[in-house]
């Protein structure tokens, strides 16, 4: 007896993955693909990586590369999956450093902000005309940054008592690197959160801001895509609530068991982004 099932049409981690029926992703226009977890680990290529982004090439979808990392601009992801070996246009890269900087632009046109984070970040605030200020911000913002320490901790509790908004990137509490599980985003705006009472407005996946950004990015409507990530709590949540069809793969953080955790289900679940091997 089959063990895949059907539950308000979405498809339930099937053991036979060959039971899907694959020419519904193969038709996509368009493809949402999650990085971290999903085509590397740190400084390792995921299994499959090469052969799904050579099947987009091929095939001429579009896509996207959409990372809640704020560490890297495009360019320095660009460069990065050369150095793996993988070829991929700059354009083909949207982050959650990006994302914030087009939302805090919108909302307060030349306005400041305090930063904690790398260079992805502050590169994409100025470029978005907002200048750092560590007396009296209008923003403190947090991005995923190996400079993290108390003394930051401080400054930015201080600025947000003084009534300065807070922002995080993204809402990650943790992220996969070749090395484990590593704390994200969220872990390090969670200490500010408790110390002033105030919760922050996080940007990236699933945060319907960023996810019309990528949309837009693609041109394609929403039942042309599928996003892929590794995550539920970010990639697949995201893409049900923008009505995308969902991809998890089993190569980063949500593993087959921790799905029964939450209350909604990917449409699809492979053990890595080497699933074109299905396609006929």
């Amino acid at each position: 007896m089959s063990d895949k099932h059907v539950w308000d049409d979405v498809l339930i981690a099937p053991s036979n993955i060959l039971e899907y029926d694959m020419n519904l992703i193969r038709e996509k226009k368009g493809f949402l693909c999650d990085m971290d977890g999903v085509i590397y680990h740190g400084n390792y290529l995921l299994p499959g990586a090469v052969d799904f982004v050579g099947w987009l090439n091929r095939e001429n979808k579009k896509f996207l590369f959409l990372t809640n990392s704020s560490e890297r601009a495009p360019r320095e992801l660009q460069q990065k999956l050369a150095r793996l070996g993988l070829d991929v246009d700059e354009s083909h890269f949207y982050t959650s450093a990006l994302a914030t900087a087009a939302f805090v632009r919108n909302q307060a046109p030349g306005c400041t902000a305090y930063v904690i984070g790398e260079a992805g970040l502050l590169n994409a605030l100025y470029d978005a005309g907002i200048m750092m200020n560590d007396v009296n911000p209008d923003y403190v913002i947090i991005g995923e940054t190996r400079n993290y320490n108390y003394q930051n901790i401080l400054k930015a509790v201080k600025l947000i008592q003084n009534g300065a908004k807070l922002i995080g990137t993204n809402p990650d509490l943790t992220g996969p690197t070749e090395e484990g599980i590593v704390p994200a985003c969220r872990a390090l705006v969670s200490p500010i959160e408790l110390t002033t009472g105030r919760l922050a407005y996080y940007i990236g996946k699933p945060n319907p801001f960023i996810m019309r950004n990528g949309k837009r990015i693609l041109d394609c409507h929403s039942s042309e895509i599928a996003i892929i990530g590794d995550r539920m709590d970010t990639d697949i949540i995201a893409g049900i609530e923008s009505e995308i069809d969902t991809i998890l793969v089993l190569s980063g953080v949500s593993s087959r068991e921790s799905i029964n955790n939450f209350s909604y289900n990917p449409k699809y679940i492979f053990d890595d982004i080497g699933f074109v091997k299905y396609f006929k």
